[in-house]
């Protein structure tokens, strides 16, 4: 795995709350004591700070809350038109641009169109999906990403 993914990896072990040795991380990352050292470091460069218990039963704790990247979801694949979907969805939640869509129901039989202000990509179920606050609904929603049948990207922000 690369650097990212290893560090990555590291931090969803020990936001657990688990206290892990730096051997317990080396063989579960396949990687060198030295280098969850290395990982270690690095986090701490970017602001998580990482506990160390000294001692024959010591090891590395995570005394934070943080949010880890879900990085093994594995929903449903995407195919090519979800995945224009997809980046569309991330380009308006980075430029928080208010969007449009055609959103089909869950029998398939009705399409509505909704203007919907974009907050996250999540998984729901085994589907991609995005939160969303819907102007017609007046509520936020989560919107299963393959039932979105377009989208448009407006020129509206919002906050």
């Amino acid at each position: 795995m690369s650097k990212i993914s290893n560090v990555l990896t590291m931090l969803e072990y020990l936001s657990s709350g688990k206290k892990y040795s730096i051997k317990e991380l080396a063989e579960k990352l396949e990687v060198s004591p030295r280098m969850i050292r290395v990982y270690k470091d690095e986090l701490e460069k970017a602001g998580i700070y990482i506990d160390t218990i000294k001692g024959p039963y010591g090891g590395y704790v995570l005394n934070q809350n943080i949010n880890v990247p879900r990085r093994f979801i594995t929903p449903n694949k995407i195919n090519i038109k979800d995945k224009e979907i997809f980046n569309l969805i991330n380009r308006a939640i980075k430029e928080k641009r208010k969007c449009l869509i055609k959103y089909s129901s869950k029998d398939k039989k009705s399409i509505s169109e909704r203007i919907i202000h974009l907050f996250d990509l999540t998984t729901l179920g085994n589907e991609w999906g995005v939160a969303a606050y819907c102007e017609m609904k007046e509520e936020i929603r989560h919107f299963y990403l393959n039932r979105i049948k377009s989208i448009e990207i407006l020129e509206k922000f919002y906050n």
